[in-house]
């Protein structure tokens, strides 16, 4: 059965897939980014959300002076949002027929292993670097306010 938008559902959720390939890296970076398209038909919506993709596609420096190269690959999926965006408001949902109550259980996470409240974990130094280099510079200078730059001395 097709979950068709109601006639007036104004939001959608867009999964966009953009892939980040860094020079001389031979693996690259897969995203999927989750964003919130509003608009006042499915067509328009697709059409938003396919904008938005090509508005994150970027190339740019590393901290290693190497380029880095974002593309947009296209839409995972596009969902309407039914409800009213406001406390509670049912954004998305998955379902699932005839689960075990074993793997109910294995759906379920700890407070601790829920993603907003797991410890930061620095990524190991193998870990492509596709940062970019003119806002690590930035921060660095906001950091470090009275230390000269090496590159322009």
């Amino acid at each position: 059965m097709i979950d068709l938008p109601n006639d007036d559902a104004e939001w959608y959720i867009a999964e966009l897939v953009v892939e980040c390939q860094i020079e001389d890296e031979p693996r690259n970076v897969v995203h999927v980014n989750i964003l919130l398209v509003q608009a006042d038909s499915p067509e328009n919506a697709f059409v938003k959300a396919e904008q938005l993709g090509q508005e994150s596609e970027n190339s740019y420096l590393n901290p290693n002076s190497k380029v880095v190269t974002w593309t947009y690959r296209g839409l995972r999926d596009l969902i309407v949002i039914d409800d009213e965006l406001e406390h509670g408001a049912e954004l998305m949902f998955e379902e699932e027929i005839g689960i075990s109550e074993a793997d109910v259980q294995a759906m379920l996470r700890q407070k601790s292993q829920l993603n907003v409240f797991r410890p930061h974990k620095p990524r190991d130094a193998d870990f492509p670097s596709y940062g970019s280099k003119d806002i690590l510079d930035e921060v660095d200078r906001m950091i470090n306010p009275g230390m000269i730059d090496p590159d322009k001395n």
